[in-house]
């Protein structure tokens, strides 16, 4: 068709024309210039058709990038190009495509659906008027940055150039230009939106001059890079020639001598039958292959891990018996059970000698108790190096197996890494934090770890990297964690778990005279000011400024402590010679934990539990209120599914035994239950609540008030039977440091008190129960309006005998 054939449209007398609408997806036309525009959907094909019949123009503009739930109107830029259509073509993939050639600039005003394709009203675009010199210099710039652009632009014809180059309309420049450069929709978008030509030019300079810096970045890139492979090139070339000079002259060749030594390295090692084979094979591998390739040095770099790591170099042990008991009694307080069972180990292994495997131990406790330390004591007192790991926070499993070597910058995992340092097979290796790794698309390092810790297999652990077995029997692995529960099933049954309980006060006070003291004067350079701490100062930085099982806290509140005498003395002031609980708070501040959230006094509604938390035991007050309402139960203070279920349980019970403690069938229906543990931010869970929350709800019901001298722990069923719970000595050792003298236990924990130290014993009473009606019984008194009553009944009764001693 020919476009001279085609006109513009006619706008009517208020400026307006409309025209078929033509939305396209990324692409934007300009006028004066040619393009092939993809018609992609029935409508576009049916306007185009309409337009080539009619012998009329369309209306092309470009698609919003956010046009998802919009009219067409507002999905649409309102600057578009009036254009003559031409010639379609039809292409195998049934797609078509329209040659059209750009006439002006226009705003649509309007657009309305007119059969099977959208109709615009638009009107033209007036152009400013700028001074043609202005015009002239920038065509002129712009010329130039685009002759400079070409020569990176080998695809570009030279025709094209030339033609753009004798250009001189500055607007017909701007378009021409605009439509042959790669450039964004959104920058050839705004380059039509633009009225002033000037500003055209100077966009168009800007987005042109962006493109000429990222070629001649890229060209210089190219240029270095060329530059570096001819060097290697260079470089191979004249080491060949090296060897082929040395062998002619008989000096041997530098790399066969290399290999040479390697064989040696190899064959003095005294490596394992299997191991020995496979570093031969990488060595014979190595010959074939050239000096410069990668692949040799990753060669070089596999075969002296192999050769670093200790195959059969065994240091000597201490086993004997005296020494490591004074060591572990010097190192750690207490911990009886844990020490017995490290003699015991040395005590099999002076016996058994190469029999014997080396055990798993897991230790179990809060934080600052000394699992990782006593680690440390092991080693001193073996004789044996020793190895320590963090685990928390691992989540890939090539952390413990290693990475293949067919990854760039592979490496063995953290256990053979760390073997490596050791220098022998048989150290000390600690574990620490088994219960914080994680798994995730990387894999789950914990069953990694069931190969490292098992006995019947870590003989032959085989790494990624290295690819040959590697006997981690002698090795005496050590773990720590805070929490069982939160290491794998299948891991834990690989472990001899040994569970840290928590320090008594009598401890806590005996660990900071021995170590924590000595060490804290001695680290703030106050050892020679002869300060002394009081047990009553002791006591009172452990009761009130912290609130832990082990003594980390303690040690920190040490420091603070003697930092504050370390100021005096440095000053030349008059410092404590003795610390006492007043000079304590004056340097401390005032008591951070306090002893308001113990219920002290008998109260309906309100019953003292015993709960265990990471940090220890602790106090839980549970309260019941009852308001009108229609039997619902609601529960706060952030609990979780166990504790909710146990509180339903205890509801269910004293429903189920109304009649037992003369409550009326329809109090259940007519009364709202809420029960609220205090600190409801703090996460709660478990099932050790229930006789407590049983005893709350049956107070509050009964109205009998519930002795304040009383906590309580246990686990209850629908019939009332009290089940074991855990973490039986922390909560003894916190309800004795709240100062409550009666504990509350089920019959089954009965075993669970060999741990407890003997102060403990003697300052709290321990009442073992098997059923919760044993538990209302100590628990429960009678309510104000009975003794009331009872009182009145005694008043009256004295009176009528009086009476009667009287007549007589």
């Amino acid at each position: 068709m020919d476009f001279d054939r085609i006109e513009n449209a006619e706008a009517k007398p208020d400026g307006v024309f409309e025209l078929p609408l033509l939305p396209l997806q990324a692409q934007v036309l300009f006028p004066s210039v040619l393009s092939l525009v993809p018609l992609t959907t029935e409508a576009q094909v049916k306007a185009a058709a309409f337009a080539r019949e009619q012998a009329t123009t369309l209306i092309a503009c470009k698609l919003r990038m956010e046009n998802s739930d919009q009219a067409l109107i507002d999905k649409i830029h309102a600057i578009g190009t009036e254009i003559a259509p031409g010639q379609t073509s039809d292409f195998t993939d049934e797609s078509v495509q329209l040659l059209a050639q750009g006439r002006r600039r226009v705003r649509i005003l309007e657009v309305r659906q007119l059969g099977a394709y959208p109709i615009a009203r638009a009107c033209p675009m007036v152009e400013e008027g700028v001074e043609p010199k202005t015009l002239e210099s920038l065509a002129t710039a712009l010329k130039e940055l685009f002759k400079h652009s070409s020569q990176y632009n080998e695809a570009m014809p030279d025709s094209i150039v030339k033609h753009i180059l004798a250009l001189q309309d500055p607007g017909l420049l701007c378009d021409s230009l605009a439509s042959i450069l790669p450039l964004a929709p959104e920058d050839s978008q705004q380059l039509l939106e633009l009225e002033d030509v000037a500003k055209r030019l100077e966009l168009l300079a800007v987005l042109l001059a962006s493109e000429l810096q990222d070629n001649e970045i890229h060209d210089e890139v190219h240029a270095r890079l060329q530059d570096e492979i001819a060097a290697n090139q260079r470089e191979m070339y004249l080491r060949e020639q090296v060897r082929i000079i040395q062998q002619e002259l008989g000096d041997g060749d530098i790399f066969q001598q290399e290999m040479r030594e390697l064989s040696e390295r190899i064959r003095a090692a005294n490596l394992p039958a299997e191991v020995q084979e496979k570093a031969m094979k990488e060595v014979s591998r190595l010959g074939v292959i050239p000096p410069m390739s990668p692949e040799s040095g990753v060669i070089h770099t596999y075969l002296d891990r192999l050769l670093t790591l200790p195959w059969n170099v065994l240091s000597d042990e201490n086993l004997d018996l005296k020494n490591a008991e004074d060591i572990l009694e010097r190192a750690h307080y207490g911990l009886s059970k844990v020490k017995a069972r490290i003699i015991e180990h040395i005590a099999v292994r002076k016996l058994a000698k190469d029999k014997m495997k080396s055990p798993i131990l897991c230790f179990v406790g809060p934080p600052g108790v000394g699992k990782t330390s006593l680690g440390k004591s092991i080693s001193d007192a073996l004789g044996c190096k020793f190895l320590r790991i963090s685990l928390g926070g691992l989540r890939d499993e090539a952390e413990i197996r290693g990475h293949r070597r067919t990854y760039i910058g592979s490496m063995p995992g953290r256990i053979l890494q760390q073997m490596e340092r050791a220098e022998t097979v048989n150290p000390v290796f600690v574990l620490d934090e088994i219960d914080k790794m994680s798994a995730d698309f990387r894999g789950d390092p914990a069953s990694a770890l069931l190969e490292v810790l098992d006995p019947e297999q870590n003989f032959n652990f085989v790494d990624h990297y290295l690819e040959v077995p590697y006997d981690l029997s002698k090795v005496t692995f050590v773990t720590t964690a805070n929490d069982l529960h939160a290491i794998p099933e299948a891991l834990e049954d690989r472990l001899e778990v040994i569970e840290f309980q928590g320090y008594s006060e009598e401890e806590k006070i005996e660990i900071a005279r021995r170590f924590l003291i000595p060490k804290q004067l001695e680290a703030n350079g106050i050892a020679e000011a002869g300060i002394r701490f009081s047990a009553a100062a002791l006591k009172h930085i452990i009761r009130h400024y912290t609130y832990e099982s082990g003594v980390r806290n303690l040690e920190r509140e040490i420091s603070r402590m003697c930092r504050r005498v370390a100021r005096q003395v440095a000053s030349d002031r008059a410092h404590p010679r003795r610390v006492s609980p007043a000079i304590i708070e004056k340097h401390l501040g005032p008591p951070q934990m306090l002893d308001s959230k113990v219920n002290r006094n008998d109260a309906v509604g309100i019953v003292s539990g015993l709960v265990w938390t990471p940090n220890g035991g602790e106090i839980q007050t549970v309260e019941v209120s009852l308001v009108p309402g229609k039997g619902n139960l609601m529960l706060t203070g952030q609990l979780g599914d166990v504790l909710q279920e146990s509180a339903h349980i205890a509801l269910s019970y004293l429903r189920a035994r109304a009649n037992a403690f003369d409550l009326p069938a329809d109090d259940f229906d007519n009364y709202d239950i809420h029960v609220h543990m205090p600190e409801g931010a703090v996460p709660k869970d478990g099932p050790s609540a229930g006789i407590t929350l049983a005893t709350a709800l049956i107070s509050a019901y009964t109205e009998r008030p519930a002795s304040a001298t009383y906590a309580m722990t246990g686990e209850i069923t629908l019939r009332g039977h009290v089940l074991p719970v855990g973490g039986v000595v922390e909560k003894i050792l916190a309800a004795r440091r709240r100062s409550i003298p009666q504990i509350i236990l089920p019959k089954d924990n009965k075993k669970d008190l060999q741990d407890l130290p003997r102060p403990a014993r003697r300052d709290v009473s321990i009442i073992f129960v098997e059923d919760m009606n044993d538990v209302l019984e100590l628990v429960l008194r009678e309510p104000p309006d009975v003794r009331l009553r009872d009182l009145d009944a005694e008043n009256r009764k004295a009176n009528d005998e009086g009476r009667d001693n009287n007549a007589d």
